[in-house]
């Protein structure tokens, strides 16, 4: 794959690639998103290309979404669809020149996608794009390895146990009611969006949990359950990180499942959440510590569970591509903050172009080895 370095001085109107579809559960919840994104963009800014991935992994040019973007934000559909004409990685990410400025939005949530993949695509490309690299995406997408990494460095947690499919000798009941007790939650480790999700009440429903979480990932996390309020904050940086104010979700089922996200919109986003002064700012401290720790960039959605008067804020998970949905936390917390949509959009790429012309610099400086080193004796 050819790769054509960029330079800050000649961006001029960027090239956004909307990158939208792929190969996970996620793959309508991501259609979604991508319109959102597509219609808020300023296009005096942006030439935008929306391109999809489809359920079979093809990359398509979207040729429907382009026509509604022609017309006008009003004109897009409720969703795009991943489906056009075929088209070659190459041709959709790399810039025709080197004074074409590209800037990619990854916003293929799950495995394929959220998870190390295509960044390593991109990385190999050398083309800027949104959100964490190929370490912080692969981390975060990796429940039982997130949960690892932050206990490594101090972060409160709920209990919780990792199973593998390969490990398993019969589906450990009783090791999961003796060390978490029920109900407790069982979740596919690197799937988002509540997809495969259940309580489990009992230990019929928690061989239920398990088969429909190994149904989707190899990895299988469970949880034990919290009583307590669902917080969750938005971050956004790459080095300099801002934190927003704290949200609370008031599920409007048992809790905040795939339903409730995308579907019904039932769930009620209290923003900013009621927490006294010092409360809010220690959510906020525990979100960029949580951040730094797997290698986030660009932006996530950290989210806790609050057990006033017990343990206090115990942090969920990490998400690097949150929802952009109308009823999405992440754009309504940032709007509560004082940054707007559109002009979250403009930072997010501001990031990603930040990002790479740090790391190119990087990268140029490590192929010539220091006086001193063996290499340069």
């Amino acid at each position: 794959m050819a790769t054509v370095t960029q330079e800050p001085s000649d961006r001029g109107r960027v090239r956004l690639v909307v990158l939208f579809g792929g190969q996970s559960a996620e793959h309508d919840v991501s259609c979604v998103t991508a319109k959102h994104v597509v219609g808020a963009a300023d296009p005096a800014r942006y030439h935008l290309e929306p391109v999809g991935i489809t359920r079979d992994g093809d990359w398509v040019r979207a040729e429907d979404a382009r026509a509604a973007i022609e017309q006008g934000a009003a004109a897009l559909p409720d969703a795009l669809a991943a489906d056009g004409s075929a088209i070659d990685h190459e041709a959709a990410i790399v810039p025709a020149s080197a004074e074409e400025t590209v800037v990619v939005f990854p916003l293929l949530h799950g495995p394929m996608g959220e998870d190390g993949t295509v960044q390593g695509l991109l990385e190999q490309a050398g083309v800027p794009y949104v959100g964490s690299g190929v370490l912080g995406s692969a981390v975060a997408m990796d429940k039982a390895v997130a949960k690892d990494v932050l206990a490594a460095n101090g972060i409160p947690q709920a209990r919780w146990l990792a199973f593998r499919t390969s490990d398993l000798d019969g589906l450990p009941l009783d090791r999961i009611e003796a060390e978490l007790g029920l109900p407790c939650f069982v979740k596919p480790a690197n799937l988002g969006s509540s997809v495969g999700v259940s309580k489990a009440h009992d230990r019929d429903e928690l061989v239920e949990a398990l088969e429909l979480a190994f149904s989707y990932d190899e990895w299988v996390v469970v949880e034990e359950a919290i009583v307590g309020r669902e917080i969750e904050l938005a971050v956004l940086g790459n080095t300099d990180l801002r934190v927003s104010v704290p949200g609370e979700v008031a599920p409007a089922a048992e809790f905040y499942d795939y339903e409730d996200k995308y579907l019904d919109g039932r769930a009620e986003l209290i923003i900013p959440a009621d927490l006294p002064p010092e409360v809010a700012e220690t959510f906020q401290d525990l979100a960029r510590r949580a951040y730094r720790a797997l290698r986030a960039e660009g932006m996530a959605r950290v989210d806790f569970l609050y057990e006033e008067g017990g343990r206090g804020p115990l942090l969920n998970e990490i998400n690097t591509i949150p929802g952009f949905t109308p009823i999405s936390m992440y754009p309504k917390l940032w709007a509560a903050s004082g940054l707007p949509y559109d002009e979250l959009i403009d930072e997010l790429v501001d990031l990603a172009l930040e990002r790479h012309e740090r790391r190119t610099k990087t990268r140029r400086t490590s192929r010539t080895p220091r006086s001193g080193t063996e290499e340069g004796r």
